[in-house]
């Protein structure tokens, strides 16, 4: 040592300046001796939910299940670990001499390396260095960069990174992988024994594997709960009852509770960098999104023995937008039938879960009242002939009544009065992103399925009308535009806690969504919740089916003042099945959702309050639900605050009879002061075809008294079918002989008798009910129809043969 401080004295004396600038260079090389970055493994994708428990994730890129770095360590691990490796680590800086003393002495007793005597912080170094061959020249390195790296990191730092990149056997790094694949818990969660379990596994990894030397890993736990209980770190209870716990007996797979959540927030949040690791937490909770994947499994079973194989929900919480529950398809489905596809995400045809939003922009804007009486007839535009889903038409039905039955025909009449455009501009404001083509290339049957959404989108916006509803009172009746926002699933998005108020509605106001959800309560439930107003524990509910063309898509759309929820049920690859309806395949889901759901508060089950500042009573025509007329029939309802932009009523005239109330008459026959003045319900003739078969009580136009003289009766008579100008494709019967085709007519007095021409050609009369087959050969020809007043219809159509 002398030599050595006399060679040094004599450097600095002849060679002062290479002296200092090696001393320099040592300086330097030290300060820069760490690893940059200290650990470049990548990570394996977590998601976890609001609590933190995990829902599911991906093994890191290096085939390891490496999870990113925790906040922090449970105590009793960390406890367990400086027991067994470092009881001195908080009073050393980074090297324990006597460690290293113990340690020579033992291994030179016994001959071999029996201990290394290497601190954390020695460890951790080793593992950021690959885990290189142990040597006195690797051990001199570890020594100088463990003391510069206690003065870079914290200890709690260092226990952080010891515990993510320590190896727990197989190919399972760090405390959070090995706490779920052995434990299947998060590490805040083990026990004494599972702690000491894990604290002795990276000095012996390979200890953990079944047959292994198991009984070497449980004397090991054993010896170091002796220690922790010499310590007074554990009471002999404690330890007695850790010692009797059993080792795991093999490694546990990971939870897979929302696997296509994992994969969207990987695409859009870890790939794109917007999360600086790929731990994501979401607002998912982890109990209910359990309960879910068992209620839709349970459907599904159900469901593929009529050839569907696939089904989705989203839970949404009204108030702040987070997804409760998240299941994007069920895996038992299998790949040959699409169960990797999120259908929350995919664009699917909307069929007519989107009848309410223009019910309720119609209410909104004063185009109708919920009681407004709206055509159920036969139609055909432009070659576009839309049905009711049981081919049945009431000549009449209110707007309400059309949307609780889901009436397709009386919608393509709302659509056509609200505005095709206008529609098509309101869908794309609440958030529909998947309809991108202009509103011509949808047309009316935009309406009925004719456009896509996602169930991410449909939810999305049916929460936004009811957090708007609930919010209306919090506003003081304004509202903020905020409120009407896609649901969320990040855990730590901000949303504005003090959001500018406006007073009028950017979307849809209060008013009108009560109506709406109001209607949509009234929808009989499936099965055994057809009775549900009877019992005061039910739920009420406003929610809405939809089934798309060729029964490909099943919706469900339910809400409450607490709940959005959405469901579908198809196919991933769009094949159709016969009867995958909404109201058999997804609403019996939806409601057993609904029913599991947390009740909480008793005000859950209360219904949102009436939002009476954006709501007003008027009074309408009793019979046709519009604003009436001075001899109209009255009642009064609730209506949106535009109410009277609402037409008045179309179908009650005064007509004028004789004094016995029998016949019609005129001034031709009777004088003005001996008539009787009596305001009717006159419809059109195809409507009063089908208005008289479900209302007995409705009575036609009385027919002229026999003396009175009369003109041509408007619009006395009414095709049925063909409709308009058109050409009729008959089919070739067997024979070789065209097919008979049926006519059909409805007159404004059905007991009229009509004759019936073809080509001027008299082909016979009918009365009370209207219809003939009749055989026109190929070609063109002209139907003449006169009742017996003399009344005229006449129609142009073309018979064209079919093989």
């Amino acid at each position: 040592m002398k030599r050595l401080w006399k060679y040094i004295r004599h450097l600095f004396r002849t060679y002062p300046r290479r002296a200092w600038g090696a001393i320099l260079l040592l300086l330097l090389a030290y300060a820069f001796c760490l690893p940059r970055p200290l650990f470049d493994a990548p990570t394996s994708m977590v998601l976890e939910d609001q609590d933190g428990n995990l829902l599911g994730a991906r093994i890191a890129a290096d085939g390891q299940w490496r999870f990113p770095a925790p906040d922090s360590l449970p105590p009793s691990f960390v406890q367990a670990l400086l027991e067994f490796e470092d009881r001195r680590f908080y009073s050393h800086l980074g090297v324990d001499l006597r460690s290293i003393g113990r340690a020579i002495v033992q291994n030179v007793r016994n001959r071999r390396v029996v201990s290394g005597g290497s601190t954390l912080s020695m460890q951790l170094m080793r593992m950021a260095r690959g885990n290189r061959s142990r040597n006195i020249w690797q051990k001199l390195i570890e020594i100088i960069q463990a003391t510069r790296l206690e003065l870079s990191y914290s200890k709690e730092e260092i226990l952080r990174l010891y515990a993510t990149h320590a190896p727990f056997g197989g190919n399972v790094v760090g405390l959070e992988a090995a706490s779920w694949r052995y434990f299947a818990k998060r590490p805040a969660l083990l026990s004494w024994s599972e702690a000491a379990t894990l604290a002795v596994l990276p000095n012996s990894p390979g200890l953990i594997h079944p047959g292994r030397k198991r009984a070497a890993l449980q004397a090991k736990r054993d010896r170091l709960l002796d220690r922790l209980l010499a310590a007074g770190t554990i009471d002999q209870v404690t330890c007695d009852l850790a010692k009797a716990e059993a080792l795991p007996a093999k490694p546990l797979p990971l939870p897979r509770l929302a696997s296509h959540l994992l994969d969207r927030a990987d695409r859009e949040y870890v790939r794109t960098e917007q999360i600086q690791q790929s731990r994501v937490q979401t607002t998912l909770d982890r109990g209910l999104q359990q309960q879910l994947l068992t209620t839709l499994r349970r459907h599904q079973r159900i469901l593929r023995a009529n050839g569907v194989h696939n089904v989705a929900a989203l839970v949404v919480d009204v108030e702040n937008g987070a997804v409760q529950a998240y299941v994007g398809n069920i895996l038992e489905a299998g790949l040959e039938h699409g169960a990797e596809v999120d259908v929350i995400t995919a664009p699917r045809s909307t069929g007519s879960i989107l009848k309410p939003l223009l019910y309720a922009l119609m209410v909104q804007e004063g185009e109708i009242f919920g009681e407004s009486q709206v055509p159920d007839i036969p139609m055909l535009l432009s070659g576009y002939k839309p049905e009711n889903y049981h081919e049945r038409y009431d000549g009449l039905v209110s707007g309400r009544q059309a949307l609780v039955r889901s009436l397709n025909v009386p919608f393509v009449h709302l659509l056509q009065q609200y505005g095709l455009e206008k529609f098509h501009y309101q869908l794309k404001k609440f958030g529909f992103q998947h309809i991108t083509f202009s509103a011509d290339h949808y047309g009316l049957p935009l309406i009925l399925g004719g456009a896509e959404a996602s169930l991410w989108d449909l939810t999305s916006c049916y929460a936004s009308m009811a957090r708007i509803l609930k919010n209306t009172y919090d506003h003081q009746g304004e509202y903020a535009i905020t409120d009407f926002r896609p649901a969320h699933y990040l855990h730590q998005r901000e949303i504005a806690s003090s959001p500018n108020l406006r007073k009028e509605p950017p979307f849809l106001g209060a008013g009108p969504i009560w109506l709406t959800f109001e209607a949509m309560q009234d929808l009989e439930r499936p099965n055994g919740e057809g009775e549900w107003e009877r019992f005061s524990s039910s739920k009420r509910v406003a929610w809405k089916t939809g089934t798309s063309f060729g029964f490909r898509d099943a919706w469900a759309i339910g809400v409450t003042p607490r709940y959005a929820i959405g469901v579908w049920a198809g196919n991933a690859d769009g094949e159709g099945r016969p009867g995958l309806v909404g109201v058999h395949a997804a609403a019996p889901a939806l409601f057993d959702i609904i029913n599991s759901l947390p009740a909480g508060a008793a005000s859950d089950l209360q219904w949102f309050e009436k939002p009476y500042d954006d709501l007003q009573e008027m009074a309408v025509c009793a019979e046709s639900g519009y604003l009436p007329l001075a001899d109209c029939p009255r009642d009064t309802v609730w209506a949106s605050l535009n109410g009277g932009k609402v037409a008045a009523c179309p179908y009650h005239k005064i007509i004028h009879l004789d004094q016995t109330s029998t016949w019609q008459v005129n001034s031709s026959c009777v004088s003005p002061e001996d008539m009787l003045h009596v305001p009717w319900l006159v419809l059109p003739p195809l409507e009063a075809h089908y208005y008289r078969t479900k209302h007995p009580g409705f009575e036609p136009l009385p027919p002229y008294r026999a003396d009175c003289e009369t003109t041509d009766e408007e619009d006395a008579m009414q095709l049925i079918y063909p409709k308009h100008p058109t050409r009729i494709y008959v089919p070739v019967d067997l024979n070789g002989e065209l097919s008979r085709t049926v006519f059909a007519v409805a007159h404004r007095n059905p007991g009229s008798t009509i004759h019936w021409h073809i080509d001027e050609q008299f082909m016979g009369s009918t009365e009370t009910f209207h219809s003939m087959e009749l055989n026109p050969s190929v070609g063109p020809h002209v139907l003449t129809l006169v009742d017996e007043r003399g009344n005229r219809l006449k129609q142009r159509f073309e018979i064209v043969g079919k093989d």
